[in-house]
């Protein structure tokens, strides 16, 4: 039987149903018919910022080797699949750093308390993102902004130095990316998750007309894209369905502080396990990179003052007393398994970007993640647990431990991404000793 023609489709062609928008994949179809004989043009780059509040357990995350070759610390040690993707870099700091009002200088090299500039994602939204249905998304374990407070929930800064709210709920991230925003949207939504409609059914007809165009290449990456959105339906469902099943009564009088909060999630959310909602904030972030909904995220990971129980890892304490340490060597263990965990949800949406095809590489070759906190071990300002992740088709260089010979200001990290996005600051950006040269390719 002979494949089916070739057919050049927009880049911006939708799926369509009741009240559905889907937006799709980056596919060969896209390219106009007097390219195909050409090399497949790039597709775009994306950008992610990521806080980690709190700093990290810092005598469990530095190799004792340099380079690609280093044996692995407990806390690198979830990332050993990835090496050649990532770069932990030792020796960055942030002037304005340390304590826990770390997340306000993070992004912007400025205090808390002082007047604000823009974040390097709101300036990379302005360059890269002006194509896209969301120019940037800010996600968080919690919504809105918390501005005053230590314990900020964005990291995203406007022109005008005003921070950027966050949201922080699967679902609602979920409607964003696939639903349009219109009243009869809202109405023909209202139980959707209850009744088990997935959007794959609602666009069944376009996406069967679609694909009978298709050549076999774009045919697989749609199957992978649409099975990717159906197992994140099937998570999301399974959320909604249980939040309204009643739960049993039970005496806790007897009971642990800790286990009566074992279904607590992220900052006092009661749907989820933090291990259950780490994957479904990257699976959302890794779709919305996909169908190019947006190519610009920030996401506070874990906010300051906080980082949950753990109470499904056998983690006694909430992150923050844990930090508080006092050289205790349960508190330490501890400390450093919590570490582990969140780098097993790292290379888990590391796995996924690395899955997805597009163009002449994946999607992680083409989008540059910079990952790190505002404090180091002990409330420091310096020795921040820094990781940039993946950007090779990018122009960055990886070197899995990079220990460098003196100290640079995080921004010289946004610098470097920036420059490798197509985005112009010229030299003078925030604090930066310009862009990290051992980085660049």
């Amino acid at each position: 039987m002979p494949s089916p023609k070739k057919t050049w489709i927009s880049r911006r062609t939708f799926l369509r149903g009741t009240g559905v928008v889907m937006a799709l994949p980056y596919l060969e179809a896209m390219m106009p018919s007097s390219v195909l004989a050409a090399p497949m043009p790039k597709a775009p780059a994306r950008m992610g910022m990521f806080y980690l509040g709190t700093g990290m357990n810092m005598r469990q995350f530095w190799p004792d080797q340099q380079g690609l070759d280093y044996q692995a610390s407990r806390i690198l040690k979830p990332l050993d699949k990835h090496r050649g993707q990532f770069t932990a870099i030792n020796g960055t700091f942030l002037k304005e750093g340390g304590g826990h009002d770390g997340a306000y200088p993070f992004s912007t090299s400025i205090a808390k308390g002082e007047r604000q500039r823009q974040s390097p994602d709101q300036l990379a939204a302005q360059t890269i993102g002006s194509d896209t249905r969301f120019s940037s998304l800010q996600l968080s374990v919690d919504r809105g902004t918390n501005y005053g407070s230590q314990a900020l929930a964005t990291i995203s800064w406007n022109e005008q130095g005003v921070p950027l709210a966050a949201e922080n709920d699967p679902k609602v991230l979920f409607d964003k990316l696939f639903r349009p925003d219109t009243q009869t949207q809202k109405a023909e939504e209202k139980n959707e998750f209850r009744r088990r409609h997935s959007i794959l059914d609602l666009v069944r007809d376009d996406a069967k007309q679609l694909a009978s165009s298709l050549g076999k290449t774009d045919r697989e990456q749609l199957d992978q894209y649409y099975t990717s959105v159906r197992e994140l339906e099937k998570s999301l469902a399974r959320r909604v369905e249980w939040a309204d099943t009643p739960k049993p009564p039970v005496e806790t009088d007897d009971l642990h502080g800790t286990y009566q909060s074992k279904m607590a999630g992220p900052e006092g959310n009661g749907e989820y396990l933090y291990d259950d909602y780490a994957k479904l904030m990257y699976d959302l972030i890794a779709l919305a990179f996909q169908t190019d909904s947006t190519r610009v995220i920030s996401y506070v990971v874990r906010k300051e003052l906080a980082g949950g129980v753990y109470p499904e890892f056998n983690v006694s304490k909430g992150y923050h007393a844990l930090s508080h340490h006092g050289n205790d060597p349960q508190s330490l263990e501890e400390l450093a398994r919590v570490d582990a965990i969140y780098m097993n949800h790292w290379a888990y949406f590391l796995d996924r970007l690395a899955s997805i095809q597009e163009a002449d590489g994946t999607l992680l070759d083409r989008t540059v993640l910079g990952l790190s906190s505002g404090m180091g071990f002990e409330h420091s300002k310096n020795d921040l647990p820094t990781i940039v992740s993946g950007g090779s088709a990018l122009g960055i260089k990886h070197h899995g431990h990079l220990k460098l010979t003196s100290e640079i200001p995080l921004a010289s990290v946004w610098h470097t991404m920036l420059d490798r996005v197509g985005v112009d600051v010229g030299n003078l950006f925030q604090d930066s000793t310009g862009p990290v040269q051992a980085l660049v390719s």
